[in-house]
Order: structure tokens, then C-alpha cells, then sequence
């Protein structure tokens, strides 16, 4: 580690900080209806758009109208996805002139956009028309995160609202988010990394004279608006098979920095949008606290472990003082290739700039964790809020468990059928990973897809389960993801963590827009100062991690006292 590297790290986040506050505000009055300095031009396309979809914007929904609403738009986007895939070869768009996709290929990568995933069981330069990539592909970035947002929003408005019964329109929460937020920021990000040099053209490649003086064709596309949306939506899904690895992806350190800021920038500023809307801005800054903290532990757990270096390389005669660059793009280094890595899993973005399969067995151990956690790190846009507030319920029932009084979270009692819903909403990712995990290692159409036996084998099986039931998209690299078995279980445990996850959070939601505000009073514990954010951080490792551990000892860990002894696998 050295100083030039934590300067790199701290740069970006301050820069993130920074943004936090402006950008919350302008969320918080977008999503409480308030006029916004885009309202001129974007408020008659917003009529626009309830006119011809028969939407009353005026008109609310309760959680089970809500919830219904989100389940079918999702699946009408999933089935919408799935055909262009599979028609794909007789669609316009297409100069490549790719095959449709296989059927469990397009069930698989239909379910990871449409749950904001973004898991590639496929190179895209090879697999998909620019009409796949654009049409189908990024338009689910969009929406995908604008339905997080939307669900976010109807949790804050059951902390806002007292004795109601409505949660919002789940149409115009959607139409804003994707409308005022994240297509204003995808233009101007797009236009930055133009700038930058990321390719933007409907051209399937060209042809270029490399200096050995031969001819190379070289594969582009509508790279730059794709990758704009894959960050602001914390969706993670490449252009490329190698992500923002690729130079047309990310091409110098100013790409990778405005990449990192982008994916922070709209998870931590709607957490702070929640502390404004409900009248407790110190709530918000108490939120983006427990995210700080971890995530920077996070990050240098992994710069710590990649600059340690790896002893079977030294005994190779790699110079021990470079630490392990192997599977790191030498643009970034180790230290920016830490802090890419702590992010991307601790939102659910799945994005990488460096193969995390390739990561030391701790450094490889720490991303797998962040994502364990639930990804609330600030987690993805909007899941990563409302995932923030589920443990947050569960902080104050064991804070009112140690004082002898009803828990309660600004001003809402905590009772019987939030806890009920808030632990089978945490426990569908143990059940969903540690279940399909143990089947893949044991049954043979899992373990073939392993390129390195024993506990790295177990680790890209249980990375692959995390990253789908977490909904974050990356991988450890090894694993040969692109099976019918795969494909299929990779794609259920996708819709598992989204869905299964999603309606019980509007359930939460249902019940504590129902309840009166209780005042506070001298036996209320606070949640705004630092005892909670420390309260709040163990719980999410307690709940959030520790089933994990067994299956993390097999893996990581015992890789790691092998290296340390010298062998491998």
C-alpha cells in the first residue's frame, strides 16, 4: 500500500460527498412532486407519457397495488427481452449477423437485466446485436433502476406518511426516476465519456494495422450510452467480455475515476434524499456513515491483500514488491483496482476493472462478502436503500429488545409483522446461494463448469450464487457459467433475490404507512447518532454475513493457508 494510492482512493470519495447533497435534494423534490429546475421542459412529456399509458398520476396505490404493478412491469419486460434475444438474427440491427440466443442463454441474461443484475453468461462483442444491446440491453438498465428508485420512494413515504394507506403510483414513480434522474445524468455521463474516447457508433468493427504490420479487426458499437446507464443504474453489465477492463470501456484513469463516482453517485445521494423527505437529514448522513465506513474497510481489506503479494509468484521469481498484479489492468493499479472492486460489490453493480477471479484468496474473499451482506453498501439504486432500512428495522427491535421498550424507527412502532417480513426478506439470500451452491458442488453438471479444482472451484461456485442471488453480476472468471444447469439456477436465484426479496419490503412498507407518528420520548433510542451507526453496522455483518462463514472457510480461506504454504491447486 502507499500514500499515492489511499490519495487516489479518498479523491473519489470525497468527490462522491460532494455530490451527495445536491444531487438528494433535487431527488427528494422530483419524488415529492415538487417543481425542479427541468420541470419547463420535461413536465409535458411526463403528461405526455400518462395520457397515452391511461395513467392518473393523481391517483395512488396501496402495497398490494403497488407490488402488483412492479411484478407485471417486470414481467412484461422480461418476456419483452427474452423475444428480442431469441429473435435477435431476424431483427434489423444487426451487422454482425449473430444467431438468436439459446433458449436457457436468453432466459438467463432476460432474468439478470430485467432484476438489475446484469450477470453475462456471454462475451457481448460476440453474442449480441447492437438492436440486443440497445433496445433490449439498455433500455432494462433504465428500467431495472428506475424500479428500485420507484420501491425506495413507497418505503420512504411509510416513514413520511402517518394512518395512510397509499404508498404512491408506482407508474409516476417510475416515469420520474427514469425521466428527471437517470436520463438527464446517463446524456451527460455519455457525452464525458465520449470525451473520454469511448467508441459511440453503430459500425460493427473496423480494421486496424497493428505495429507488427498486420491487420486486426477490432469490434465496437453504442459503447458510451451503454456504459453511462450500466453506472448510474448500478447495473454492471459491459459492452465488452471484460468490462471495464476493455480501453474502449475505460480507457484512461479519468474514465475509471468518473465511472466510480457515477456508480456511488445516485445510490449514496438517494439515501440522503430519504433523510430529507422524512424530516431528519442527520438520519441520512447517519445512513451514508455505516456505508462510508465499511465500504472503506472494505476497500483496503482488498489493497492490503493484493500489495501483500502472493508467495507461489515470489518463488516463480516475480519480484514480491509489485504484489499480485495478475488479472489487473497496469492503467489503474492495485489501489484503484481495490476500491473498483469494494464498490461494485458493495452496490450491486457487478461491473469490474480487474478479474476478481484473479484476485489473492482474502482479496477475492472481501468483494464475495460485500455482496453477502446484502449489497447495502450503498447497495444498488434504491435496493440498496431499502435494503439499508430493512436491517435498520432489525437494528431498533434488538435496541428495544436491550431496553425493555417497542422499538421504533422515526417515529413507527416496530411490531410482530414487520420483523416477520424483514427476516424472510434477509433470509431469501442464505436459503437462495448456500442451497444451489451445495447442489453445484457436489452434483457433476456443477463441477464440470469449474476451471480450478478444490476451494477455488468452491469459491467460483459460491461467488457465481452470491452474485446472482445479490443481484451484482460479477464473477470469478474460471467458472463456465454458459450450461443449461447454469444458466437456468443462475437465473431462478436472480429472480429469487430481486422479487422474493422486493414484496416483502412493500409489505413493511404497507404496514408502517398505516401507523400513527409516535413522539419521542426519553426511552426512544435515537438513530441519528453514532451508538446506531455502530449498532447498525453489526447487525449487518452479524445477519448479513455470518451464515456465510462455514462456506467461506472451505473456500477463500483455506486457499489462503495453502498459499501461505506453498501450494497449489
Amino acid at each position: 500500500m502507499s500514500l499515492i494510492g489511499w490519495l487516489q482512493i479518498g479523491f473519489v470519495l470525497i468527490a462522491v460527498l460532494l455530490l451527495v447533497k445536491p444531487l438528494g435534494l433535487y431527488m427528494a423534490k422530483v419524488f415529492s412532486g415538487e417543481r425542479t429546475f427541468l420541470s419547463p421542459v420535461l413536465a409535458p412529456v411526463e403528461r405526455g407519457f400518462y395520457a397515452l399509458a391511461g395513467v392518473r398520476p393523481d391517483k395512488e396505490q396501496g402495497w398490494l397495488g403497488y407490488t402488483i404493478g412492479v411484478l407485471l412491469f417486470s414481467l412484461v419486460g422480461f418476456l419483452f427481452l427474452y423475444a428480442i434475444l431469441r429473435l435477435q438474427n431476424v431483427l434489423p440491427l444487426n451487422p454482425q449477423g449473430f444467431a438468436g440466443v439459446p433458449p436457457d442463454l436468453a432466459f438467463n441474461t432476460a432474468a439478470s437485466f430485467v432484476t438489475n443484475t446484469n450477470w453475462q453468461s456471454y462475451g457481448g462483442e460476440t453474442t449480441m446485436s447492437h438492436l440486443s444491446q440497445m433496445l433490449g440491453l439498455t433500455v432494462q438498465n433504465f428500467v431495472s433502476a428506475a424500479t428500485g428508485i420507484a420501491v425506495a420512494m413507497a418505503l420512504t413515504r411509510a416513514f413520511v406518511r402517518s394512518g395512510a394507506s397509499e404508498l404512491g403510483n408506482f407508474w409516476v414513480d417510475l416515469t420520474r426516476a427514469t425521466l428527471y434522474v437517470l436520463l438527464p445524468l446517463a446524456i451527460v455521463v455519455a457525452l464525458a465519456f465520449v470525451a473520454m474516447g469511448l467508441p459511440q457508433s453503430l459500425d460493427a468493427s473496423f480494421t486496424a494495422t497493428t505495429l507488427e504490420g498486420v491487420q486486426q479487426t477490432i469490434a465496437t458499437g453504442p459503447v458510451a450510452s451503454q456504459e453511462a446507464i450500466k453506472q448510474l443504474g448500478t447495473n454492471g453489465g459491459g459492452f465488452f467480455n471484460v468490462n471495464a477492463a476493455h480501453p474502449f470501456e475505460n480507457p484512461n484513469a479519468f474514465s475509471n475515476y468518473l465511472n466510480i463516482i457515477a456508480m456511488l453517485g445516485v445510490s449514496a445521494s438517494l439515501v440522503y434524499a430519504f433523510g430529507q423527505m422524512v424530516g431528519n437529514r442527520r438520519q441520512g448522513w447517519a445512513l451514508i456513515s455505516v456505508t462510508v465506513i465499511m465500504l472503506v474497510i472494505g476497500t483496503g481489506a482488498i489493497y492490503w491483500a493484493e500489495t501483500f503479494g502472493n508467495p507461489l509468484l515470489t518463488a516463480a521469481g516475480v519480484d514480491p514488491s509489485l504484489g499480485n498484479m495478475e488479472g489487473k489492468e497496469v492503467r489503474f493499479g492495485q489501489a484503484m483496482s481495490a476500491l473498483y472492486a469494494a464498490v461494485t460489490t458493495g452496490l450491486s453493480n457487478g461491473g469490474v476493472n480487474a478479474m476478481h477471479g484473479s484476485l489473492t484468496p482474502l482479496g477475492g474473499l472481501v468483494p464475495m462478502f460485500l455482496i453477502q451482506l446484502g449489497e447495502v453498501l450503498p447497495g444498488g439504486v434504491g435496493s440498496g436503500l431499502y435494503g439499508l432500512l430493512v436491517f435498520a428495522i432489525l437494528a431498533v427491535f434488538v435496541a428495544g429488545l436491550m431496553v425493555g421498550r417497542t422499538p421504533e424507527l422515526l417515529g413507527k412502532k416496530i411490531e410482530a409483522r414487520e420483523m416477520k417480513f424483514a427476516m424472510l426478506a434477509i433470509l431469501i439470500l442464505p436459503l437462495t446461494i448456500l442451497g444451489f451452491t451445495a447442489v453445484s458442488a457436489v452434483a457433476e453438471f456443477g463441477t464440470s463448469s469449474i476451471l480450478t479444482p478444490g476451494p477455488h472451484g468452491l469459491s467460483e461456485i459460491l461467488y457465481a450464487y452470491t452474485s446472482a442471488a445479490g443481484n451484482n453480476g460479477s464473477a470469478f472468471g474460471g467458472l463456465t457459467a454458459n450450461t443449461p444447469w447454469y444458466n437456468t439456477t443462475l437465473g431462478i436465484a436472480m429472480l429469487l433475490g430481486r422479487f422474493a426479496y422486493l414484496v416483502p419490503v412493500l409489505a413493511i412498507a404497507g404496514g408502517l404507512v398505516a401507523k400513527p407518528h409516535v413522539p419521542a420520548s426519553s426511552g426512544t433510542f435515537p438513530t441519528d447518532r453514532p451508538l446506531f451507526v455502530g449498532l447498525l453496522i453489526g447487525i449487518i455483518i452479524i445477519l448479513g454475513g455470518l451464515q456465510f462463514f462455514p462456506a467461506l472457510a472451505l473456500g477463500p480461506i483455506v486457499e489462503h493457508f495453502a498459499m501461505l504454504a506453498g501450494q497449489s491447486f
